[in-house]
């Protein structure tokens, strides 16, 4: 019997199908993402037993294309983190944060001097491109910001794209999972700080704040990072020819770089 395939979307780097509503297989969108798919197959299932939270562990299913498959995750993305959300959450990055960096490196995440190169390319863009769709009265923020980003650590494995949609959650949620692994690297901890310390509710973002101990630094760090967000939005945009995100990320840029 064939198997039941349901399109599953995927997000910006790889699209997704369900089958028999029991795996998620992905393939990639562009052909750059490959490596980072491979990746994952190497990593998660290094890196899962060492978490306190399930994560994927995919492993190769098919080659040209590539297609990596993993069972589903149980829950849903969350959409009203409270504080026992936060409080898993920080003991979960404590524990990923704590993972021996050079083990990832060996399994293919872009190590410090690979993710200093990429993430110079990133600011770059930053200042000349992109800030140059913004108002003339943003280039100080955005180049001082882009100052403070150059350098910020590199030295510790990260997820790379922590944010509501990448948290599963059951009905009453508890946090059941972390999802889309694609932006690992040797990076600033910080980074996976900034929607949880920032953007997420205040009862959230203290009891993450508390259970982590987030110093002073940090929390300065992982504001940067979250006024950052939508200027890589922009960058991603202008890749894909995305005019409508090019725009909402611009009023975004605008309205944090102004706050």
């Amino acid at each position: 019997m064939d198997a039941a395939r349901v399109d599953a979307g995927g997000g910006w780097d790889s699209a997704a199908v369900l089958v028999d509503g029991v795996w998620l297989e992905r393939t990639a969108r562009r052909p750059d993402v490959e490596p980072w798919l491979r990746t994952e197959t190497r990593l998660l299932p290094w890196l899962a037993p060492r978490l306190p939270l399930p994560v994927p562990v995919p492993h190769v299913v098919g080659e040209d294309p590539l297609v990596v498959r993993h069972r589903v995750l149980p829950g849903e993305p969350v959409t009203a983190p409270g504080p026992a959300l936060g409080a898993a959450l920080g003991r979960f990055l404590r524990a990923l944060h704590a993972v021996p960096v050079a083990g990832a490196v060996a399994r293919g995440v872009p190590g410090p001097e690979d993710n200093r190169a990429l993430r110079a390319a990133a600011l770059a863009r930053f200042r000349g491109p992109v800030a140059d769709l913004l108002p003339g009265r943003l280039r100080g923020p955005v180049a001082a910001l882009c100052d403070r980003l150059a350098v910020a650590p590199v030295d510790t494995l990260v997820h790379g794209d922590l944010n509501p949609d990448h948290l599963l959650v059951d009905a009453a949620g508890r946090l059941t999972g972390v999802i889309d692994w694609s932006d690992s690297r040797a990076g600033d901890p910080a980074k996976d700080l900034a929607w949880a310390l920032v953007a997420a509710p205040r009862g959230c973002a203290d009891a993450v704040a508390a259970t982590y101990g987030v110093t002073p630094a940090l929390r300065a760090r992982a504001g940067d990072w979250h006024r950052a967000g939508p200027l890589f939005a922009v960058a991603f945009g202008l890749d894909t020819g995305d005019d409508g995100l090019v725009r909402a990320g611009c009023a975004d840029a605008a309205r944090l770089l102004t706050a």
